[in-house]
């Protein structure tokens, strides 16, 4: 189900010889997944339905009637709630309040800022646990000493800190959203959580690789393609915020005179 998943997924699934469908989802609803269109691509074959709240590259929220709804569709559920906490309105919902035949993926990396520590965690149907650990003692053993006792302390003693670090990417947040729509771009779902901006850049561009990549070239701003999250997600760029004030105005100036350089050279 795309755009609205992490673009790594599908290349997970195909590697164990499965293979995934997709759900198309809409920019006009915000990007939100209907257990209708999902039980209609649902046959004897399917083993579960993956999802992610709040969402990459969106930053949307799957709305808790929407949670209930695929709950209900009787199917195990993957959650992929890797930035669960990191909401700036209201608050994310899990999929665990609703159904217990749910996997739920989470980790330290974006809450707690420790994303080079790799420490993640799983929570899954307790009949599950034994085969799950046949996987990991094979493919991984377990997480390093030193990330096990930062996640022990960021759990214990970081509650202020990440209050605050959220408080710092909202006002990044409200900031990102204001110049983008000044420079002219529609925000189809305004994001509330994680930490990235989607935007319609069909305007400048229908192949958003090509686009991403002469912005790189050219103003020397680091944007995600559309396109990575799927056909769905073609003609749109991602931004994050997960930068210094400072770095992203930077970036946002730099992008602003790239676009006046190229509205120039379309007309002269």
């Amino acid at each position: 189900m795309r755009p609205g998943l992490y673009a790594c997924y599908p290349n997970f699934i195909h590697y164990i010889g499965a293979k995934a469908v997709h759900v198309p989802v809409n920019p006009a609803d915000g990007f939100q997944f209907h257990a209708s269109a999902i039980q209609n691509k649902i046959t004897k074959r399917t083993k579960g339905i993956l999802i992610n709240s709040p969402m990459n590259p969106t930053g949307n929220l799957l709305k808790p009637e929407v949670l209930k709804s695929l709950a209900e569709l009787n199917t195990t559920i993957i959650s992929d709630e890797i930035y669960h906490g990191l909401v700036y309105q209201g608050r994310a919902h899990s999929i665990l309040e609703y159904t217990n035949n749910a996997f739920v993926l989470n980790g330290f990396s974006k809450l707690y800022a420790m994303t080079g520590l790799r420490l993640g965690y799983l929570i899954a149907p307790r009949q599950y646990i034994r085969p799950m650990q046949k996987l990991q003692q094979n493919f991984f053993i377990c997480a390093s000493s030193v990330a096990q006792r930062a996640g022990v302390a960021v759990l214990k003693d970081a509650v202020s800190e990440v209050e605050n670090m959220k408080r710092i990417y909202n006002k990044r947040r409200i900031y990102m959203i204001s110049r983008l729509r000044e420079l002219g771009f529609k925000i189809p779902v305004e994001p509330i959580g994680a930490f990235y901006v989607f935007v319609d850049a069909s305007h400048l561009s229908p192949n958003s690789y090509e686009l991403a990549f002469d912005i790189l070239n050219k103003a020397h701003v680091g944007v995600t393609p559309g396109i990575d999250f799927g056909a769905g997600g073609e003609g749109f760029l991602r931004f994050s915020y997960a930068n210094s004030l400072e770095n992203i105005i930077e970036g946002l100036n730099r992008f602003e005179k790239y676009i006046q350089d190229r509205t120039a050279s379309i007309f002269e």
